[in-house]
């Protein structure tokens, strides 16, 4: 039986897994080490290197699925030949989770007819072009301009942005705190989980090299945002948070993190809306120049298992 030492990912295997997503790049907003570590232990992942590929396995409630393997096609190959033989030793369908068309593309030639993908909207990716973010020229996106100027005919005056650094960061932990006791988190399982790791992305801001911005209101930070490069051409916010009852705060720091910090890329990745109906409107009003669909691979005819 094929054995292989999985293991959660810790802050000392950035080196390792950030070698293999910058070698082998994607615009999913999966693949960066630091959202699989902060999320790792929500979603009982873990990961190995497996034919020189970095390969990520998930189990819950009795299935077992892994990650589309991040290598050089050819290890890649061999790596989903392994994991195949790994999981039908186990008693389990073989299955693939992440995989973008490209992906599946790539399965199709090595394996034609085989395996089939069921994309889940849900967990597509919004990709915007960043000059657009940052302009928000064009007669679709009238009404983001209307909030930003009247967020600064408000607050004329008052309001400031700048980059988080470490001199400010602990007042964003102060922030995200209060946005907590108001939002409901500790009454939402889901809602609790996507705050621990919003608390844990600003404990470790620079040990994960992130870059961040925030606004201020009379000296009073109100909203904040986070995230990193994915790869050459793309950058990826992880995390926005907004006081409700300051408005215009969303759009603005959306619209002042993109013109300081991400110019630099042409597209800005903000990631999914998970089915939730309002972040969905949110996200679509804003005409992403196209989505990162991901599916889930299975058999067609699966063999038979022992």
């Amino acid at each position: 039986m094929l054995e292989y030492d999985f293991k959660r990912p810790q802050l000392e295997d950035k080196e390792i897994i950030t070698h293999y997503f910058r070698h082998h790049t994607s615009r999913s907003c999966e693949r960066t080490f630091v959202n699989v570590f902060l999320w790792a232990r929500f979603y009982n992942v873990a990961y190995a290197v497996i034919e020189d590929t970095l390969v990520f396995k998930s189990e819950d409630e009795g299935r077992l699925a892994f990650a589309y393997p991040a290598g050089e096609a050819d290890c890649v190959r061999k790596a989903i030949d392994r994991l195949d033989q790994y999981s039908k030793e186990r008693g389990k369908a073989f299955c693939l989770y992440n995989v973008t068309p490209d992906n599946f593309e790539q399965l199709e030639n090595w394996y034609p007819g085989r395996f089939q993908v069921e994309y889940n909207e849900d967990l597509a990716d919004y990709v915007y072009e960043s000059e657009k973010l940052c302009t928000l020229s064009g007669k679709k996106l009238h009404g983001k301009r209307n909030h930003i100027n009247k967020f600064k005919a408000t607050y004329e005056g008052r309001w400031n942005y700048e980059p988080i650094t470490k001199d400010n960061v602990e007042e964003c932990f102060q922030m995200a705190l209060k946005w907590r006791n108001q939002n409901g988190c500790n009454d939402d399982p889901e809602k609790n989980s996507e705050m621990c790791v919003t608390l844990n992305f600003l404990r470790l801001f620079e040990e994960l090299e992130l870059k961040g911005g925030l606004l201020r209101v009379d000296n009073q930070i109100v909203a904040f945002t986070m995230g990193e490069p994915i790869c050459s051409d793309t950058f990826v916010v992880h995390i926005e948070k907004a006081f409700p009852d300051v408005q215009g705060a969303s759009p603005m720091i959306n619209q002042q993190f993109v013109e300081h910090e991400c110019m630099q890329y042409k597209y800005v990745n903000r990631e999914e809306d998970t089915g939730e109906e309002g972040l969905r409107k949110a996200k679509r009003s804003y005409r992403p120049v196209f989505m990162v669909e991901k599916g889930l691979v299975t058999e067609k005819s699966p063999a038979h298992v022992q």
